[in-house]
């Protein structure tokens, strides 16, 4: 489809965060896009169960102007699989993050065995919560941005809730929307291991860039040129 308006004009970007942090990570992101002239909002999950999670990114994307790409950072990769089957969904986008099947949870996915691979340092469930070992979360989780932003998001990290991490995908919206896979090769949270396959799997478009699990603080322009590709490829199909 073409139109004579600008393509920032035409899609909206709804950004879906995961687990152990909060929204304001699009921070960068956000700027970026919206200086374009995208209209850009913000997801902020619960990440207490996985329904409140889609509900919320699904009554989003209805609020959005245009028709949406759909931006989800590891566990918002499972709520952007389940959500991004809203027929406003042109295209997912996937950073660093978890891509389920139908009838999979991110538990199921985070439980497989990556040869060679460390587990993500996470502390015994607590009141029906996880959290990241705080002594270990920058060196798993940010290990690239700076020191004393990374300390910070381990003291304030958000718990995970069991059910959210254990919510089944019902129908995956891959199979049906052209996705994209920003690939994280310096994750120690999702092995990038495990990242290629289940981007292959879900048939997506892969970029490889040597970033940690936070790829959208210390990537910010990466991601950025991915939605763009995402939009645009979209725009033109």
């Amino acid at each position: 489809m073409t139109t004579s308006r600008p393509l920032s004009e035409s899609v909206s970007v709804v950004l879906v965060h995961g687990a152990f942090v909060d929204a304001s990570g699009w921070r960068k992101v956000y700027d970026t896009l919206s200086e374009e002239g995208y209209e850009v909002l913000v997801v902020q999950n619960s990440a207490v169960t996985f329904d409140q999670d889609v509900e919320r990114t699904r009554s989003v994307i209805a609020e959005a102007k245009h028709p949406v790409v759909l931006v989800g950072h590891s566990y918002g990769g499972a709520v952007i699989t389940e959500a991004g089957s809203e027929e406003k969904v042109l295209g997912l986008v996937y950073l660093a993050a978890f891509v389920p099947d139908a009838g999979e949870s991110v538990f199921d996915l985070a439980s497989q065995e990556i040869p060679g691979a460390e587990k993500a340092p996470l502390l015994p469930p607590k009141d029906g919560f996880i959290q990241i070992d705080p002594q270990k979360f920058a060196v798993a989780f940010s290990a690239d941005i700076d020191a004393a932003e990374a300390h910070f998001m381990a003291a304030a990290q958000r718990p995970w809730g069991l059910e959210a991490v254990q919510g089944k995908i019902t129908s995956a919206a891959w199979k049906a929307k052209p996705s994209f896979y920003l690939l994280a090769t310096e994750d120690r949270m999702i092995p990038a291991q495990a990242q290629a396959a289940m981007a292959a799997r879900a048939g997506a478009a892969v970029v490889e860039v040597s970033s940690s699990h936070a790829v959208m603080l210390s990537h910010p322009d990466k991601v950025a040129a991915l939605i763009r590709s995402a939009a645009e490829l979209n725009q033109h199909n």
